[in-house]
Order: structure tokens, then sequence, then C-alpha cells
């Protein structure tokens, strides 16, 4: 890896961070127009289809206080990094096709 990319990666990994750490304390509490609307309108109670592992940005075990919110952003950032480096990586070791003459 060139010297040029990695800087350009710590750099991102690093804002990643930086916004992951900053987002809890500056997030607006007021919900969003979906959920506004979805609290506003009578349902028959939860579907049960899908249930969110981090819902409302919140880790269950560190209760609702911000830093359960830095949790789940820097654990969100940390698996699609991952899952980026993975792709990547893999898309990497194949070998490109043999041009024929």
């Amino acid at each position: 890896m060139k010297p040029n990319d990695r800087n350009l990666i710590v750099v991102g990994v690093t804002l990643c961070i930086i916004i992951a750490i900053m987002a809890p304390f500056i997030a607006s509490t007021n919900p969003d127009g979906l959920e506004k609307t979805t609290e506003q309108i009578p349902t028959n109670g939860e579907s049960g289809i899908y249930q969110a592992p981090l819902a409302d940005y919140k880790v269950p075990f560190l209760g609702d206080g911000p830093y359960s919110g830095v949790a789940a952003l820097a654990l969100g950032v940390l698996i699609v990094l991952g899952l980026g480096y993975l792709g990547a990586f893999i898309i990497k070791r194949r070998k490109p096709p043999e041009i024929s003459k």
C-alpha cells in the first residue's frame, strides 16, 4: 500500500470515529418525520417481523445515556469499515481474466 493511500485511510477512519463520538451529543432529540408519523398513527402493536440489533442507536446493556449511542455508532463504523476492507481484499485477490489476442 502506498503511503498516500495509507494516510488517506487513517484520516478517513479518524474522521468516522470523531463523528461517531460527537453525534449522540449534538443530534436532535426530536424524532424525524417517519418516526413521528409512526408514533401518531395507531397500529395493532408490534409486527415482530424485524428487530433491529441496535435500535435507536443504543447498546441495550449500556442504557439510554449518550455513551450507549457512542458505542453503537463506533460499533457500526467498525462493522462497515471491516466489511469494506473484506470486500476490497476479495476483489484484489481475484485474478483478472486473461486477454486472448
